[in-house]
């Protein structure tokens, strides 16, 4: 399946939360998709000090053209899985953009012109047994409204990632991704304020 990103057209996503909830491999798995299905990427990991509990943030770029930069000014999505993430990183989201909000951790306030998805992550995922695949249901949410390329190639990029040690790990990563995918799928339209 090609994706749907116009020629013109070019996705800046910022994907926040802390350090353990998985930003790294979210966006990594992203990027390597787009990758895969012939787009340009840039990206730009950066971890609190102090890594598992501190923030996390990827900056990650998809395109059809060259890419100057690789930090983002101003984001077209803005993925947050906790609180203290949505507080630092909202002001970055542009005007109508697309706000994902793990609201197992997030009290949203009255943010203007954008569309906002509320997904339930955390929630999702200890009903799926794991709490570490929440990253996984914001993905597949993010791949049902987006649309940038099939849920396959993720799951291609996951079956590679997690081979030999974690490969037991595959099919609740699946589930979840499915899960976030049917979460958007039931959803007939965002909530917008």
């Amino acid at each position: 399946m090609n994706s749907c990103l116009p020629t013109d057209i070019t996705e800046r996503i910022i994907l926040a939360g802390f350090g353990g909830q998985g930003m790294m491999l979210l966006g990594k798995l992203i990027a390597q998709a787009a990758m895969i299905d012939g787009k340009k990427v840039t990206y730009f990991p950066s971890y609190g000090t102090e890594v598992r509990g501190g923030t996390a943030v990827y900056h990650l770029i998809i395109s059809n053209n060259e890419i100057f930069s690789p930090i983002i000014e101003e984001a077209d999505t803005l993925i947050v899985m906790n609180q203290p993430s949505y507080q630092k990183f909202k002001g970055m989201l542009k005007a109508g953009g697309l706000l994902l909000l793990n609201t197992s951790m997030i009290k949203s306030d009255n943010f203007p012109d954008a569309k906002i998805y509320e997904v339930p992550a955390t929630e999702i995922a200890s009903k799926l047994g794991n709490v570490l695949v929440s990253n996984i249901v914001m993905l597949g949410a993010y791949l049902a409204i987006k649309k940038l390329f099939s849920p396959n190639l993720i799951l291609e990029q996951l079956q590679g990632m997690l081979k030999a040690k974690k490969g037991n790990l595959f099919a609740i990563n699946k589930q979840a991704l499915e899960r976030g995918l049917h979460l958007i799928e039931s959803i007939h339209h965002p909530y917008v304020r």
